[in-house]
């Protein structure tokens, strides 16, 4: 694995204490659109740090990658040297990162990054410990798809809160957002898609207060480059019961971070 670390900024923040957020990009094959997502990242006045890692692109991803992070020192890019999907890409991610808050930004443009001020805000005000951006909590707006995801999902997210006991609608977003010491603490041994399942069974192991939020998906057909396939989600069931049933608490965190912390906000950290 390669990490540039970026270049002195083409821009500043307005506000430094502000930044308390560090966004966790995974690519693969992502050039068309990766430059317009993190314009939009770095437009969020709680931004710290971008961290893009490439899961081994082949189609220009990588020096687009590069070229970001010598624009502005706030992006950083990882490369992995072979391609080990979504998992192992966010694994990295989030090693690197540094933020008070980390959340999740896919590369496509399906998820708008104008709405993570909305994702982090109720763990900036001290009443989260982790925050879904749900696409069914109806007040935004969602691209009509397909009818099999959304009947999958919705499978998936019930099976998932039968065993967490968190009445969850959407465990399946790309919009999660964590404390950063939860995140960093949490060992992630699943693959391919498998992110999504695992996170949500060890945030409940945890005791975590978890939040969901309203948000907005444009989401992509197959012919418009989405990648998870019907396999993924046969897969993701088996993960609903290895990561709920077969995985202890113990063995779900390198440390247990401190929740009581979450009664004090951000800002009241910064001020101590």
């Amino acid at each position: 694995m390669k990490v540039n670390d970026g270049e002195p900024p083409l821009t500043t923040l307005d506000d430094q204490d502000q930044a308390c957020l560090s966004v966790v990009i995974p690519v693969y094959n992502e050039a068309a659109t990766l430059a317009e997502v993190v314009r939009k990242v770095l437009l969020i006045p709680q931004i710290l740090e971008v961290i893009i890692v490439d899961d081994c692109s082949t189609d220009g991803t990588s020096d687009l990658a590069l070229e970001l992070s010598a624009q502005d020192r706030r992006v950083r890019v990882a490369r992995h040297q072979r391609n080990s999907g979504k998992t192992e890409a966010l694994k990295t991610g989030f090693a690197l990162t540094t933020g008070e808050i980390v959340i999740v930004q896919d590369a496509d443009l399906e998820y708008d990054p104008g709405e993570i001020g909305g994702v982090i805000q109720p763990i900036i005000d001290g009443h989260a410990d982790v925050v879904y951006g749900s696409r069914f909590l109806v007040k935004k707006a969602s691209r009509v798809l397909y009818f099999y995801h959304y009947v999958a999902n919705k499978l998936l997210t019930y099976t998932s809160n039968v065993l967490t006991n968190l009445n969850m609608t959407d465990v399946e977003t790309g919009y999660k957002a964590f404390r950063g010491e939860i995140i960093r603490a949490m060992t992630i041994s699943s693959h391919g898609f498998g992110f999504e399942i695992e996170v949500t069974a060890k945030v409940a192991k945890l005791g975590c207060a978890v939040y969901e939020v309203p948000i907005s998906y444009y989401g992509r057909t197959y012919e418009e480059g989405k990648k998870i396939r019907a396999r993924d989600g046969l897969i993701a069931f088996w993960f609903v019961l290895r990561f709920n049933l077969l995985c202890s608490r113990r063995a779900s965190f390198r440390s247990f971070p401190d929740l009581t912390r979450r009664a004090m906000t951000l800002h009241q950290n910064r001020e101590r």
